[in-house]
């Protein structure tokens, strides 16, 4: 069976729910970083190794190192680098539900200008209410660690828009391991950061203990590879409104998550959320959607090849 048909017959919402497992693993294994490096550090390895994957994986041509394409794939790596860094900046000095939270505005505002129908606009504010209650949000915490998550919600739009963008032209999959490599060099100096607020070399010690440097390749593949890979499939086959709206499965996947390997329950509120947002992807029109058109690249490679 070729991966094309197969793909293609997944449903989205089992797509996204692959991927958020395989983000909230590469999560536990960043906040296990997080007493030896910065979280921009630790972000910024994370990237590193995501780029040297898709890399060594891809191979990109020649072409995919010039020009508008270059450009189009460095602004959608960068987003997607910025975000990350921003997160895990946030979840360092607020509590991570309200971190989730907070970040969903910036999907959740994507789908409401991206929506045309009044059931669409229903769905949203089902998935907004489903988001808050299952992040138990409270306004608490350093106001810049407030910013922070503003700053990761504005990045988490601007990655859906430009991640569309990226689709359209045809060869995702390449211009994700561009865009990553682009980015990861551009933040370099993040390296620099110190888990004190200090910038110089003396904070790169850290990167030469072994156990460090195989997180962050376990790092890069669990939390940017797989679901950014995961991602692009799902974005060619549909619109930017349900796009958005499926990310929503992301806090009701991490619940699922907390039940199954830490025992944590949830409470009537968060069970209740989990219930709109699966609510607000059933109730979400399937009409009405552009998915990208176009061929899939040579080779045979996936739909998600055109992110």
């Amino acid at each position: 069976m070729s991966a094309r048909p197969f793909a293609e017959r997944v449903p989205a919402p089992l797509l996204f729910l692959v991927g958020g497992t395989s983000v909230y693993v590469g999560a536990a294994l960043a906040v296990g970083l997080f007493d030896r490096l910065a979280p921009s550090a630790v972000a910024e390895l994370r990237l590193i190794g995501a780029a040297l994957i898709l890399l060594a994986w891809r191979r990109p041509g020649g072409d995919a190192w010039r020009g508008v394409r270059l450009v189009r794939a460095g602004l959608f790596g960068l987003a997607t680098a910025l975000m990350n860094v921003a997160y895990y900046e946030a979840i360092a000095r607020l509590p991570l539900g309200t971190t989730v939270a907070i970040e969903f505005t910036g999907p959740v505002l994507v789908a409401a200008l991206a929506s045309r129908r009044f059931r669409d606009f229903g769905a949203v504010g089902l998935a907004a209410a489903g988001v808050l209650l299952i992040a138990d949000v409270q306004w608490s915490g350093s106001p810049s660690g407030v910013l922070w998550a503003l700053a990761a919600a504005a990045m988490w739009a601007a990655y859906i828009l430009l991640g569309k963008r990226v689709a359209r032209a045809g060869s995702g999959i390449d211009d994700l391991a561009t865009g990553f490599t682009v980015a990861a060099v551009l933040l370099l100096p993040l390296l620099l950061l110190g888990t004190d607020g200090s910038f110089g070399v003396a904070n790169l010690a850290p990167l030469v203990d072994p156990l460090v440097l195989a997180l962050t390749v376990g790092l890069g593949v669990l939390s940017s590879v797989v679901p950014y890979v995961l991602d692009q499939i799902v974005l060619r086959r549909v619109g930017q409104a349900r796009f958005a709206v499926l990310l929503a499965l992301l806090p009701a996947t991490a619940t699922g998550i907390g039940v199954v390997m830490l025992g944590q329950l949830p409470g009537g509120l968060e069970a209740v959320g989990i219930l709109l947002v699966i609510l607000a992807v059933a109730v979400r029109s399937r009409d009405g959607d552009e998915p990208v058109p176009g061929p899939v690249g040579a080779g045979g490679e996936l739909p998600g090849r055109a992110p």
